[in-house]
C-alpha cells in the first residue's frame, strides 16, 4: 500500500530515535505516512475560520510566510485577521517542531517554507487544468526554483463536519517520468536568465526545475494520462495528520474542505537514499547532470 498508517503517535511532542527509526526510508520510497490520531486542535477563537468567507475568493488557498508573517489570499483584516496569522503560525511551529523529533535524521536540514489553510471545498471550483489539484501530479514550484531539494509537506484535516480529504494515489515516480519524458520541451538557452531578469522566477531554474515543472503541466494536461494512469483513492479522516514527499507521489486532491498544510524543502545531503528522489531519477533516465 501506499499509505503506512502510525498508530502509536497522537502527541505533537513525539519521538523517534534515529537509530531505530524507519520513518525516512518509507518517505523516501514514495509512501504517505498516516497519523490518524494526530489532531491540530483549533482553539475557540480560530473555529470562526471554518469559513469559505475567510478566502478573498481569487486565490485557492491562503498562504501564510512564516519569516515576515504576511498573509496571503484572505479576506480578513484587523483582529480576524490576527486570529488567522496566530493559527498559521502555530501550526508552522508545531509541524517544524514535530518532525524534528520525528525525523532526527532530517532536522538540521529542513527549511519551512510556505504554509497555506484551505477553507474551500475541493470539489466544484472552477480553475484551468494546469491549476486543476483534483488532477494526478507531481509537486513543482513555477515560480520558487528548488534546484533539487526535496518537497516534504504536512496535511491536517481540520474539518469539523466529519468530512474526510480525499486524495488519488497514482503510480511510481519513475514509471510516471519515463513516459512523459519524451514529450517534453528542452530548456532554452537563455530561458532561466531571462525568467529570472524579469522576476518571474526568484532564481534561475535548473534543468531539474525546468523538467519538473514539464512533467507537472504534461501529466495534468494529458487527457489520457488522466484518464487511464492507475490511482488508489484514499480518505485521510478529520482530526489525522498525513506526509509525503509530494515532488515525488503522484497525487491528486478530489474532496474535502479545511485543510492546513505546511511546506519544507530539505537538500538530497540529509537524505538516506538520494538515490530514490526525483533529481537522480531523472538524471539517471537522461544521461545528465540537471543542476
Amino acid at each position: 500500500m501506499s499509505v503506512v498508517q502510525i498508530l502509536d503517535v497522537a502527541s505533537w511532542h513525539a519521538r523517534r530515535d534515529v537509530s531505530t527509526n524507519d520513518l525516512p526510508d518509507l518517505l523516501e520510497d514514495g509512501r504517505v505516512l498516516l497519523f490518524p490520531h494526530l489532531e491540530f486542535a483549533l482553539a475557540a477563537s480560530e473555529q470562526q475560520l471554518l469559513a469559505p468567507s475567510v478566502s478573498d475568493g481569487h486565490a485557492k488557498n491562503i498562504s501564510f510566510d512564516p519569516r515576515t508573517g504576511r498573509i496571503a489570499g484572505s479576506a480578513l483584516a484587523g483582529a480576524e485577521l490576527d486570529v488567522l496569522r496566530g493559527m498559521m503560525a502555530r501550526f508552522t511551529s508545531g509541524c517544524t517542531e514535530f518532525l524534528q523529533r520525528m525525523l532526527p535524521a532530517y532536522a538540521e536540514g529542513l527549511r519551512a517554507e510556505l504554509a497555506s489553510f484551505r477553507p474551500l471545498e475541493v470539489d466544484g471550483r472552477q480553475v484551468s487544468k494546469r491549476k486543476n489539484d483534483m488532477r494526478l501530479h507531481v509537486d513543482a514550484f513555477a515560480s520558487r526554483p528548488n534546484r533539487g531539494q526535496r518537497i516534504l509537506r504536512v496535511f491536517c484535516n481540520v474539518n469539523t463536519d466529519g468530512k474526510p480529504r480525499t486524495w488519488l494515489l497514482g503510480e511510481p515516480f519513475e514509471i510516471y517520468a519515463r513516459q512523459l519524458l519524451p514529450h517534453v520541451r528542452k530548456q532554452l538557452p537563455l530561458e532561466a536568465a531571462l525568467l529570472h531578469r524579469l522576476r518571474i522566477t526568484k532564481q534561475r531554474r535548473s534543468r531539474y526545475d525546468h523538467l519538473m515543472l514539464q512533467l507537472h503541466d504534461h501529466g495534468k494536461l494529458s487527457e489520457s494520462y488522466q484518464s487511464t494512469a492507475p490511482r488508489e483513492r484514499i480518505d485521510f479522516p478529520p482530526g489525522s495528520t498525513w506526509m509525503c514527499f509530494t515532488d515525488q507521489v503522484l497525487h491528486g486532491a478530489t474532496g474535502g474542505q479545511h485543510l492546513l498544510e505546511q511546506t519544507f524543502l530539505l537538500p538530497l545531503s540529509a537524505l538516506r537514499h538520494p538515490e530514490r528522489s526525483p533529481l537522480r531519477r531523472l538524471e539517471a533516465l537522461t544521461g545528465r547532470s540537471l543542476v
